[in-house]
């Protein structure tokens, strides 16, 4: 494969799985599958009477899926078959011989076979994981592909994030997804390929740092050439030996050392600039023709001082949204690749420059659009509801891969491994769980040291880079005042806050930047909505958009907030407290909510 037909990373259309790391050829195994409900975890394949049909990638519980059944369902099995044109459509060639097979996420854990060999085991719900199946597949035949997937509703050491360990949704926890739910996908590669690949940048440093993983170490001479452009500028070029499984390579941009113009490759919500890359290997034993990928990167640094988030090195004031990014016709999985673009847009249209995307990790296609489209992203994961030794491991493993997963990405700005002590209820007087708090904290930084990390969005914080704090109070008047001073603010910190919860675990804490993470939550809605539900409720439009842009003015108008992120994006279930319905359609008009979101 040679690098002139790669496609290009940063003009795709939103549907390939992995949008940093990009080959020519894949097939997406989506659509109808066979499927049954099951009991026993532990049940082998055999024997299992698949009696209905779902669309994969829909959870079982969602209408899209054709199955909609939201009860408790804690074991679901699912089969389909693939021949010739799926393979051929992969790429299975003599040069590709290996064929990878990709899961987006399945939750919670899964078992897989093909063609009646078990393939292997995954655990967490938001992760993407893969099997090499090339020796197990017959390019020729029919391959038979089964997946159980094992999702216990009422085990609160999963972390479970908003969906509901009760039968029925209530309050702010909605309807659960079961299985799979982000693409499941073929790709045909060469023996010795790219497994993975991680982008480090330090635009104020005019370099690049590449993390090139195979799936061996390399026998014989094997060299990786890796080349950065912008808008057919060559930026970055270099050729080395690979020896390791994992190599690091440090790539001069030597355009950037010139400062009078090094801003103009900078990525911000301003100017989403993104710089495109390609990697190949050459040589080594059994493939000569190599591997190829095409990926992208952004240049941009983030930091804090003791008042300011800092977005290339310049005080960045956020205006941020609380999403949860569900849809009532398919709950956690988007409803279409074009629903994930349209989220961002819609965003960006309210006059927000930043997403919380709440108690979930997003599709990485999600994350995609933020990058092109120049949304900043507050990067969090569900969370378990008790603390225990299962819990944390289940947490700490997962995160640790999710922060890996999506460390390139410039859109995020931030990392929220814990919410308001879900997961850690008594960390205010348990030592174990603020150990717990902190490990997170510095673990994430152990990985990815390049962002700030929240150590517990909300209050009782532990080690963040940024003071958070969540305040329902549904009076413009009484937030004015709390957060409009100097005085006042440090007066609330030092005391218990909103909730009686104390917002720092230090007395003795640096001072850091402090935001408003959490506010509004005013419901309402104009048709029926069973139990609907919000922090504080309007009587009709009019005062919807009254009191929705009081509490932004108020928030907004202090001089000593670093940001803000107004509760939220959409209506979610009977969680009826968007600024949208929850088929998107605005309760007011925008230009109303983004004149007092963004002041135009």
């Amino acid at each position: 494969m040679t690098v002139d037909r790669l496609p290009d990373p940063l003009h795709q259309d939103g549907t390939y799985p992995r949008p940093q790391l990009v080959r020519r050829h894949w097939r997406d195994l989506g659509g109808e599958w066979e499927f049954a409900f099951g009991s026993d975890p532990e049940q082998a394949p055999e024997g299992i009477g698949f009696d209905r049909t779902i669309v994969v990638p829909y959870p079982p519980e969602s209408e899209l899926s054709g199955i909609g059944d939201t009860g408790y369902h804690p074991v679901v099995w699912y089969r389909r078959s693939f021949g010739p044109a799926e393979l051929a459509e992969a790429g299975l060639t003599a040069d590709r011989p290996r064929v990878l097979l990709h899961f987006g996420a399945v939750d919670f854990a899964a078992d897989v076979w093909l063609n009646g060999r078990y393939l292997g085991h995954h655990v967490g719900g938001q992760t993407p994981f893969h099997f090499e199946v090339g020796g197990l597949v017959a390019p020729d035949g029919v391959n038979e592909l089964v997946v159980r997937a094992v999702d216990d509703p009422l085990d609160v050491a999963v972390p479970r994030g908003k969906q509901d360990w009760k039968e029925s949704p209530h309050s702010i926890w909605y309807h659960r997804t079961t299985g799979i739910w982000q693409p499941v996908w073929l790709e045909a590669v060469p023996g010795l390929h790219v497994e993975s690949l991680a982008w480090d940048t330090a635009a104020d440093a005019a370099s690049v740092d590449l993390e090139l993983v195979l799936n061996a170490r390399p026998e014989g001479a094997v060299w990786a050439d890796v080349r950065i452009e912008h808008d057919g500028e060559l930026l970055a070029e270099s050729r080395y030996r690979v020896l390791d499984t994992t190599s690091h390579l440090r790539l001069a941009l030597s355009r950037q050392r010139n400062g009078q113009q090094y801003e103009e490759l900078l990525w911000s919500p301003a100017n989403p600039r993104l710089l495109s890359a390609t990697i190949s290997l050459d040589g080594g034993d059994p493939d000569p023709g190599g591997d190829a990928v095409a990926s992208y990167l952004g240049l941009r640094t983030v930091r804090t001082d003791d008042c300011c988030l800092l977005l290339n090195d310049r005080p960045f004031y956020v205006r941020a949204v609380l999403s949860q990014n569900y849809w009532p016709q398919s709950h956690l999985a988007a409803p279409s690749a074009d629903a994930l673009r349209r989220e961002v847009e819609l965003i960006l249209e309210l006059g927000f420059n930043t997403a919380r995307v709440h108690q979930k990790a997003e599709d990485p296609r999600f994350l995609y659009w933020a990058d092109r489209l120049g949304l900043l992203i507050w990067a969090e994961t569900a969370s378990a509801y008790e603390f225990s030794a299962r819990s944390v491991q289940l947490l700490t493993e997962e995160w640790m891969r999710l922060v890996q997963r999506d460390r390139s990405h410039p859109s995020i700005i931030a990392w929220v491994p814990l919410n308001e002590s879900w997961g850690v209820q008594h960390i205010s007087h348990d030592p174990r769980q603020r150990a717990y708090s902190r490990g997170l904290t510095e673990l994430t930084r152990a990985i990815d040291g390049s962002r700030p990390v929240i150590s517990n969005d909300g209050w009782e914080h532990t080690d963040s880079d940024l003071i958070t704090i969540h305040d329902y109070e549904s009076d413009p008047e009484v937030l004015g005042r709390r957060y409009g001073s100097r005085t006042a603010l440090d007066e609330l910190i030092a005391g218990p806050g909103p909730a009686g919860r104390r917002i720092q675990l230090h007395a003795s804490a640096p001072a850091r930047p402090i935001m408003l993470t959490e506010f509004g939550g005013v419901s309402w809605i104009d048709h029926d909505v069973d139990d609907a539900w919000g922090y504080s409720s309007a009587r009709d439009s009019a005062d919807f958009g009254v009191r929705v842009t009081g509490l932004i003015s108020a928030v907004a108008d202090s001089t000593v907030l670093a940001g803000f992120c107004y509760t939220q994006l959409a209506d979610t279930g009977q969680e009826t407290n968007g600024l949208l319905r929850d088929d998107r359609t605005a309760k007011v008009p925008v230009e109303l909510l983004r004149e007092a979101i963004a002041g135009r």
